[in-house]
């Protein structure tokens, strides 16, 4: 095998994944400036505000939504580093236009985290067509979109950039406590492509991995808790008995956009402590 990162193809855009010798093997975002898609609230807030504590030069929420309070309060905690642009990521023509303006603005990019995304919980026969074709469309297509043209981006650039996904427990099995086979589905897809597009675009420096939560504490899971059978649930399944609170999986995405994982890529991490629960 080659060892300086080479393989067939435009060689005037292959770099070398080889790590050099004044390389900074903290697990640190010092420098970096990260996109995260629908980062106003719940699970893309919490990464946004480990990354932050991670050092990230700057953080752009890329969210369809206005942001709220929750947003507002960590900006105002990083001053100049936490940044808010609508976009609407099942477009590839707004999530282009949000990656340019944020080269614009910092001169560089360095991180995408594709975790837009939206769920809906019920049995499967209950499901309209319509309503499978919108969670692929947000979930699926909205994922292939941001990851493709973050990819261009850092291309152009030549940077060595890394892409993380949001998948799910879901993707492995079934969510018993709580079903959905469309949005299980969508979250496959998105824990598959991972694996070929990280292959594909190991030649320019870019790794692609993903993060797959169980059940995580947001504005969309209360129901989870207040089920009258989640002790029960809870004392025979095992594992840790609660949610996660979206902050604590962001040391995984860190990681992952560091420098220090320059040779980890294609691979899902799980993250649910309640893993007997699915």
């Amino acid at each position: 095998m080659a060892t300086n990162g080479t393989t067939n193809g435009s060689s005037s855009q292959v770099l070398s994944t080889l790590p050099g010798p004044d390389h900074n093997w903290q697990v640190t975002l010092s420098g970096k400036v990260i996109a995260i898609t629908g980062a106003n609230q719940g699970i893309g807030l919490g990464l946004a505000e480990v990354c932050l504590a991670n050092n990230a030069a700057h953080v752009y929420s890329l969210d369809i939504s206005e942001p709220g309070e929750p947003f507002s309060e960590l900006a105002s905690k990083n001053p100049k580093k936490f940044s808010y642009i609508q976009t609407d990521v099942t477009s590839e023509e707004s999530v282009t236009a949000a990656l340019e303006r944020i080269v614009s603005e910092q001169g560089r990019f360095d991180g995408m985290i594709a975790n837009a995304g939206a769920t809906k919980h019920q049995p499967a026969l209950d499901f309209t067509m319509d309503q499978v074709k919108r969670l692929f469309e947000l979930n699926v297509f909205g994922a292939w979109t941001c990851a493709t043209a973050a990819a261009r981006t850092m291309i152009k650039l030549g940077t060595k950039g890394s892409i993380v996904f949001t998948a799910s427990m879901t993707s492995y099995r079934p969510n018993r406590a709580a079903p959905s086979a469309p949005y299980g589905g969508t979250k496959a897809a998105v824990r598959n492509m991972t694996h070929t597009l990280a292959m594909e675009w190991a030649q320019h420096g870019i790794r692609v991995n993903s993060i797959s939560p169980g059940f995580v504490k947001t504005a969309l899971t209360y129901y989870v808790e207040t089920s009258p059978d989640w002790d029960t649930k809870m004392k025979y399944y095992g594992g840790m008995p609660r949610l996660a609170l979206p902050q604590e999986l962001g040391g995984a995405y860190v990681y992952l956009l560091s420098d220090t994982a320059t040779y980890t890529t294609g691979i899902d991490i799980p993250i649910a402590g309640i893993v007997g629960a699915w």
